[in-house]
């Protein structure tokens, strides 16, 4: 039986605008005044900004709700999820293009997004989030160590623009675009998880209504990263945790080897020297696995000392990439143990404290 609530999006034909950007905030703050002008020109077609912010008493004196191209919508104390469902439901565009709080979109975005709706079969667009140039040093590391190969190995299209566009079933809301009546018709985010809750969106938009999501590389946003190290693993914590309950809880898009990757090495890392005493030969084989894995770490360097001709930055970034996989392979081990219940609580928690 299916039990999720009915979001419903105000579509009628010929309505104005076709884009509604729905962006869920705690309270106004400076990557939303950076993003707004950047949202509201330069597109050729009908924009208007949906922020949602826990209150009134927080919305800013330099950005005023005009009912047409900007709207704030007060929500309360809720989480992402739950912020985006209400603005979908206030929404006026065929279009729902949800952006997370600290990004802003290049000047492609929509031109290079809308296109693909033109086929009724594509449900949602999906495109990279950039690490912007003007982020500080920590920042960069913390980007390259998700945009490096070794990083994030197939998922790295997430972090740069790359490739050419192609079918996907899973991709964050820092930059997705959705057309809004397949939004409904799959009865929204309608959860109380973060992160997570686009995972649930994309996996009943590709395999429950059976529609297409597309990654268009061109369709780009600025995504400025948490600091490398305290911010950038507090936030993969979370993802490792999650993705861990996914494999239980929506294993069509979760029981990927890349999931499971990093708590693998996790274990050869934390069991090799009892290996090695119980087993000589298996030991040796963990040894040369882990020799490979720095080998790989050491390419990681020149890459990413070669992208952006800074040797500190490929070795941070490098350093972020051991750290992360060995701690989203933690997390991702907690993820598979707790109950849902917990990781939903966890998630309101974040969300309150955020």
């Amino acid at each position: 039986m299916d039990n999720r609530k009915t979001v419903s999006v105000n579509v009628a034909a010929g309505s104005e605008p076709v884009v509604s950007v729905i962006v869920p905030v705690r309270q106004i703050n400076a990557f939303i005044r950076e993003a707004l002008p950047l949202v509201l020109k330069n597109h050729d077609v009908q924009v208007e900004w949906i922020c949602l912010p826990d209150s009134i008493d927080e919305i800013s004196d330099d950005i005023k709700d005009d009912g047409d191209r900007v709207r704030i919508i007060p929500t309360g104390s809720v989480g992402p999820a739950q912020k985006r469902d209400i603005g979908a439901r206030v929404a006026r565009g065929a279009f729902l293009a949800f952006l997370d709080d600290d990004a802003y979109p290049s000047l492609s975005w929509l031109a290079a997004a809308l296109p693909h709706f033109e086929n009724e079969s594509v449900a949602a667009v999906g495109g990279p989030g950039v690490t912007p140039p003007g982020d500080s040093f920590w920042q960069q590391a913390s980007g390259w160590a998700l945009a490096s190969r070794l990083g994030s190995g197939g998922a790295r299209h997430r972090y740069l623009a790359l490739g050419r566009p192609k079918d996907i079933d899973d991709w964050p809301t820092m930059n997705l675009i959705v057309r809004a009546r397949d939004f409904s018709a799959v009865g929204g985010f309608n959860c109380d998880y973060f992160p997570g809750e686009d995972t649930k969106l994309c996996l009943a938009l590709v395999h429950h209504l059976g529609k297409r999501i597309v990654y268009e590389p061109r369709a780009l946003v600025y995504h400025h990263r948490r600091d490398l190290f305290w911010g950038h693993f507090s936030q993969i914590g979370r993802y490792g945790e999650f993705r861990g309950h996914f494999v239980r809880a929506l294993p069509k898009t979760s029981r990927r080897p890349i999931y499971f990757a990093p708590t693998i090495l996790l274990l050869l890392v934390v069991t090799y020297p009892a290996i090695a005493i119980i087993s000589p030969y298996i030991g040796k084989l963990v040894r040369s696995v882990l020799g490979v894995y720095v080998l790989l770490l050491g390419a990681t360097a020149v890459e990413v000392t070669r992208a952006t001709s800074s040797l500190r930055l490929g070795l941070a970034a490098t350093g972020g990439v051991a750290l992360t996989h060995l701690w989203y392979g933690t997390k991702f081990l907690v993820g598979l143990w707790r109950p849902p219940s917990s990781l939903a609580l966890a998630g309101k928690k974040v969300n309150e404290s955020s």
